[in-house]
């Protein structure tokens, strides 16, 4: 309806302004639609493993104590990266959990050239093949660690890639993921989420 009523007054304006050529209509008009180009063109992330606003499934639960399921990162591909981007991180993070969260995964130094992460990627050694490394995670240990929440009402868990303009962060393999989080957030020039659920 908007761009029928921009037609018809950009019609009024051409039949009072003879200068007024099409193709400057014609630019106006490409104008009117940008807005819906650049939605088109923003930063995504798409999953197999998880659709946005679902629940987690049991191959990528935790697998210790009272949690079993198969602890495998989920498969993630990102698209329209900003100009600029040097590398990639990625992180899971509820914060739902009691007191400052709890962080799942961590991983940054993914090449600019890549797009996508397969399932299993922390556990397999793909990012290490990568040049990536992984933070420790919440429960102490290095890589991907699946959603185990109480009992009780669903925690949220959102999955975000980030695009960076450096390729060399001050970071290792086993650091903290709250020092990859405050190093990742010095450097990043978009991010693109999901964020998915899961409780017992």
């Amino acid at each position: 309806m908007r761009s029928r009523c921009l037609v018809v007054s950009l019609a009024s304006l051409f039949r009072r302004m003879p200068s007024f050529t099409c193709a400057m209509l014609g630019l106006a008009l490409f104008a009117a639609h940008v807005p819906h180009a650049i939605a088109e063109d923003a930063f995504t992330l798409t999953s197999t493993s998880f659709h946005a606003g679902g629940t987690v499934d049991a191959a990528q639960v935790f697998n210790q104590d009272d949690c079993q399921g198969g602890n495998r990162s989920p498969q993630l591909t990102w698209r329209n990266a900003p100009p600029g981007t040097r590398s990639f991180a990625v992180t899971i993070f509820d914060p739902d959990a009691p007191g400052r969260g709890w962080w799942h995964w961590a991983v940054a130094a993914i090449p600019a050239t890549v797009g996508s992460l397969p399932e299993n990627a922390s556990a397999s050694g793909f990012l290490k093949k990568l040049g990536a490394f992984e933070a420790r995670n919440d429960f102490d240990l290095d890589g991907y660690g699946g959603p185990c929440p109480p009992p009780g009402k669903p925690h949220r868990y959102v999955i975000t890639v980030y695009a960076l303009s450096t390729a060399d962060l001050r970071l290792a393999q086993g650091r903290p993921a709250l020092m990859f989080d405050h190093e990742i957030g010095t450097a990043t020039l978009g991010s693109a989420r999901m964020v998915v659920n899961y409780g017992r």
